[in-house]
């Protein structure tokens, strides 16, 4: 008996509904390793191998939104699912419901491959980090809206310092959304001009809870951000990709509050402390010009027009006054020298002789005749005596060489 040849549409059918009835098929759990990962908008595709065999795997945007970490080529992991046939290739292939890590060493391989090419590439380079400003005005807060982490920083920043203000950014922390959420509230704060500080932060958690924060989309924009950056996720002892990348990593998110915001008691101190230094600088400078003006005006006293004038005043009166008493000595020196010529000239005063009996005999021209030899006869001559004059006319002159004899 011949078979009856079938379509190939047929054969697929038939295997299908073979698979899709099957009870372990419908609901399984298989363990692999991820190779040719591949992202597209209708979800997630990969191979799923081991040192054997492989399955072509798929899991759609509605499963692979619950995912709260990134899968990466390499990863060990457990896919839970159905297998079934897809009819246009004719392969069997795992439609991935759930995907979990296969133990932590699955994730730690992923977290250290990325550590190691983002360290190659210098994004973790102490250089290239911004500093913290010491005096922020504006910190934004990248976190939960909900829980302890946002309330802690809230409380410390407060009351550190209640004129800082504190702009919280709602994301998710954890998901298959969460890095998008993170890079996205990064973005727009980094297009504001009044954001000093931003603090990525989360509370603790499994690694596979904080895996976002390990995903290399988040450390990129954390890397481009113009905004410093400080990440505060998880206890003292986690260490997220997050970490390396910002400009500073805090140990727990109440420790990022205590090292951006300032403690206005230090402000305070710091002022008390300036406006002692001013008061004793002030003190200082006004003793040192109160100084200065004294001298100046000291200066001034004896270098003014007032002072001047009364300086002057009392040399032209010292003058004065050696004047008088020079003039005075000249006077009496004069007036004695005057006397003893006065009284010289009384001596030799013919006026003088006169008293004594004698005559001056005057020619025409009132001049004296001392000799004989000056007298013509018969000229008119003035006799002058002490008690007035006579006129006579000479009668006869007669010389005698003994001249007159008395």
């Amino acid at each position: 008996m011949q078979l009856k040849a079938l379509e190939v549409r047929e054969i697929t059918d038939y295997i299908k509904k073979m698979m899709d009835n099957d009870i372990i098929l419908r609901n399984v759990r298989v363990r692999g390793e991820i190779s040719n990962l591949k992202y597209h908008s209708t979800g997630i595709y990969f191979t799923l191998k081991d040192e054997i065999a492989s399955l072509k795997c798929v899991m759609f945007n509605e499963y692979g939104k619950l995912l709260n970490f990134t899968l990466q080529d390499g990863m060990s992991v457990i896919v839970t699912g159905r297998i079934t046939v897809y009819e246009k290739n004719g392969t069997y292939q795992l439609y991935a419901q759930s995907i979990q890590s296969d133990g932590i060493g699955a994730l730690y391989f992923a977290f250290n491959k990325l550590k190691e090419k983002l360290q190659k590439e210098g994004l973790f380079d102490s250089d290239k980090k911004k500093p913290i400003p010491k005096h922020p005005k504006k910190i934004a807060v990248v976190t939960s809206p909900t829980g302890a982490v946002i309330r802690d920083i809230i409380t410390i920043s407060k009351r550190r310092n209640p004129t800082i203000d504190i702009l919280v950014v709602p994301v998710l922390v954890q998901g298959i959304s969460a890095a998008d959420e993170i890079c996205n509230a990064l973005r727009i704060l980094n297009k504001r001009k009044d954001i000093d500080v931003i603090i990525l932060a989360r509370g603790g958690g499994s690694l596979e809870e904080i895996w976002p924060f390990n995903e290399e989309k988040v450390a990129r924009c954390i890397y481009a951000s113009r905004i410093p950056v400080v990440s505060a996720v998880g206890h003292e002892t986690d260490f997220t990709i997050s970490d390396f990348v910002a400009d500073l990593r805090a140990p727990t998110p109440s420790a990022a509050a205590e090292i951006v915001v300032p403690d206005i008691k230090v402000y305070q101190r710091e002022i008390f402390l300036l406006k002692t230094r001013l008061i004793t600088l002030m003190m200082a400078e006004l003793k040192r010009k109160k100084k200065e003006l004294e001298s100046l005006r000291r200066a001034l006293y004896f270098n003014s027009p007032i002072k001047r004038n009364e300086v002057l005043k009392h040399k032209i009166e010292s003058l004065k006054s050696s004047l008088c008493k020079e003039m005075l000595s000249i006077y009496n020196r004069k007036k004695n020298d005057f006397l003893i010529l006065t009284e010289k000239l009384n001596s030799l005063s013919p006026l003088n002789v006169l008293t004594r009996g004698y005559t001056v005999i005057l020619d025409k021209q009132e001049k004296v005749i001392s000799s004989v030899k000056d007298i013509i006869p018969y000229e008119e001559v003035k006799i002058l005596f002490k008690d007035g004059n006579a006129k006579a006319i000479i009668q006869e002159v007669k010389e005698d060489a003994r001249g007159a004899e008395f």
